[in-house]
């Protein structure tokens, strides 16, 4: 399945944005929205799931929206997501990646399609219809766009935070669980991006304990 229009075409209007998220998974580091601005003059053949895609092609792809689209972003880091969980850190994001793109363009979206099986947020007065759709980023070109803006994004603060702690190798994970990386909390213990919440790095501080 290619990502295409067919659900935007739905609506009556072309204040419509999709908002995806990256980061849920990894043991360390904040999890990042993207709202973006559907926009059909912009058309890239190889848009798709983020997670489909090369490193080199989103990477291009993602040079070239955020130079000729409007979008929003939305970072929540570590500590929060500690604090109140994944679920409910990813909702905060979007709503910050949802405020973001309003403040910066003075544009408030009619439709919002969230990749997910959940409303993220409570619709205000300008937002006509927030629609949770599962696999949005397989079906809807908005949302991918979001999905590859958000990965990107955070791929970059996660190689940022690879220059303070070079011993955990994020530039290879990006903070996902691999065995590398698990390795290295092993050889290095945890450091302060890490998700104490999350297992193994929960059980292990309680075993330390």
């Amino acid at each position: 399945m290619q990502p295409s229009f067919l659900i935007e075409n739905n609506f009556d209007t072309t204040l419509v944005c999709g908002i995806d998220e990256a980061g849920r998974g990894p043991l360390a580091g904040p999890v990042v929205a993207s709202c973006f601005l559907m926009n059909k003059n912009i058309i890239f053949d190889k848009i798709d799931d983020s997670k489909k895609l090369s490193k080199k092609t989103r990477l291009k792809i993602y040079e070239s929206l955020i130079l000729k689209s409007k979008f929003g972003i939305g970072v929540v880091d570590e500590k929060i997501i500690d604090r109140i969980n994944i679920l409910e850190a990813t909702k905060l994001a979007m709503k910050m990646a949802y405020q973001d793109f309003c403040n910066k363009y003075n544009i408030y979206p009619q439709i919002l399609l969230v990749d997910g099986n959940f409303i993220p947020f409570n619709i205000c007065d300008q937002i006509k219809k927030i629609v949770p759709i599962i696999k949005g980023d397989q079906k809807s070109y908005t949302i991918a766009s979001a999905s590859i803006i958000a990965k990107e994004y955070r791929d970059k603060i996660m190689l940022e935070y690879h220059q303070d702690f070079p011993e955990y190798g994020f530039d290879k994970h990006f903070g996902y669980g691999t065995k590398f990386h698990l390795e290295n909390i092993k050889k290095n213990d945890i450091c302060k991006i890490h998700r104490r919440s999350f297992e193994p790095i929960k059980s292990m501080l309680n075993a330390s304990n």
